[in-house]
């Protein structure tokens, strides 16, 4: 497994650029967050997360992996939907893995043209696959991709972080705007560090804003 990249300057660039981003790298230091290469594999784990806790999408893929030995299209195809639910799939996510894969494997989806395509392209591609969303796109830029510049206004933890850090109600969309535009070309590495002021307790970061009555 390898990790999504965090050049040096990028640090330097979004420490430079913001003061409260500053401190909050200092404090928490380097991050390592595993990254899916493979765009196969990558697809699949994420279908497989969907709605369920983390420790459970790690066991159910950790359970496919043992039974395809290796994930492709056609390791995927080569089972019976009923093997696939027996890794704990529900049969709704089987038909979504299989019909992507059963896309790929006949080259009406061109997975490979995703590597050269710009962000807002290969958004546009991944969601007419059955049960990618935009959230999920934006997830497999960052954690397959490993693109740059992803800060998703869909998740929960990066307005968490959002707020905890710049003291804020609510993040609306041109607030978010703002902070997108602050941390281009860098909102990748921007995002780990929100999600990780959402889940810890970082000093002086350690609960939302709540507005003085």
């Amino acid at each position: 497994m390898q990790n999504v990249e965090i050049p040096d300057e990028a640090l330097v660039y979004l420490s430079e650029k913001d003061e409260k981003m500053a401190r909050l790298i200092s404090e928490i230091g380097p991050i390592c967050r595993p990254r899916h290469p493979d765009l196969t594999d990558a697809l699949t784990y994420a279908i497989v997360g969907q709605q369920i806790s983390t420790a459970a999408q790690e066991t159910i893929y950790a359970r496919l992996v043992d039974l395809l030995g290796a994930i492709s299209p056609e390791t995927l195809l080569a089972h019976t939907p009923e093997e696939l639910q027996a890794c704990g799939l529900s049969f709704r996510k089987v038909s979504y893995i299989q019909d992507f894969a059963t896309r790929v494997h006949t080259g009406a989806f061109d997975i490979a043209a995703l590597e050269t395509m710009e962000d807002d392209q290969v958004i546009r591609q991944l969601v007419t696959l059955k049960g990618i969303g935009e959230w999920t796109a934006e997830m497999l830029l960052l954690f397959c991709l490993n693109r740059p510049d992803v800060l998703s206004f869909s998740d929960l933890g990066i307005q968490r972080g959002l707020r905890m850090v710049y003291h804020h109600r609510a993040i609306t969309p041109q607030l978010f705007a703002r902070y997108k535009r602050r941390f281009s070309p860098y909102g990748s590495v921007a995002s780990l560090y929100l999600w990780e002021v959402a889940r810890a307790n970082i000093p002086g970061f350690d609960k939302d804003f709540v507005p003085s009555a």
